[in-house]
């Protein structure tokens, strides 16, 4: 596993290279913030990009979905793809609308990935929930044989990925300095809101300090 991102003639930025970063530690960082990764394959002549729950494990990434899932079946077969997290921070207003933009994090991996062994699917199952729901695996009633001969999961090594980060004030040009549109950056954040309970249950103690 090749230490720095970007190193792969793939996953070299090439387009604002100064926003790509070299440091594993910033792709973990990305990887443990997001929810969602969006998953791209090409299947015959067409693509498809599909988003899913994903979670990291250690130097891989794990995805899960039904045994009946076009896209994992196709992911456990082997096939090439492409998987992306992005995280937005905010909305970049310049005076010009040519120099707004967004501020965000992004990772890419490229690689093909392989099925989770039936032996280890539980554990790889904690993994997920663990980042998707903290502290509900030992809440949840456990997962039934046959909730697990259909659930499919799938591992992806992080050998082959980028890191692209942009962040700051709108970069205006000198000429557009007494234009008198306002400047700067709107934060934005995903913001759990307040617990809906479906059973009249006490919200436990992890999900309201999600919610806190």
């Amino acid at each position: 596993m090749d230490a720095l991102l970007g190193a792969t003639a793939r996953t070299r930025l090439r387009r604002l290279p100064e926003k790509a970063t070299t440091e594993r530690r910033a792709l973990y960082d990305v990887l443990d913030a997001g929810l969602v990764a969006h998953v791209g394959l090409v299947d015959g002549h067409h693509p498809f990009v599909v988003p899913c729950g994903y979670a990291r494990d250690r130097d891989r990434i794990l995805l899960h979905g039904s045994t009946g899932s076009r896209m994992m079946r196709s992911l456990a077969a082997g096939r090439a793809a492409c998987v992306t997290v992005t995280i937005l921070d905010g909305l970049v207003y310049a005076k010009s609308l040519f120099n707004s933009s967004m501020n965000y994090r992004s990772a890419m991996v490229l690689g093909r990935a392989g099925a989770v062994a039936e032996e280890d699917k539980e554990a790889a199952l904690h993994v997920i929930a663990d980042h998707l729901m903290p502290g509900r695996w030992a809440d949840a009633r456990p997962a039934l044989p046959r909730e697990l001969a259909g659930t499919l999961i799938v591992a992806m090594t992080l050998d082959e990925a980028s890191v692209k980060i942009s962040d700051g004030p709108p970069d205006d040009d000198a000429e557009d300095a007494d234009w008198p549109a306002w400047s700067g950056v709107l934060p934005l954040a995903l913001q759990p809101g307040r617990p809906q309970s479906a059973d009249g249950h006490t919200v436990p103690d992890y999900v309201e300090a999600r919610w806190r």
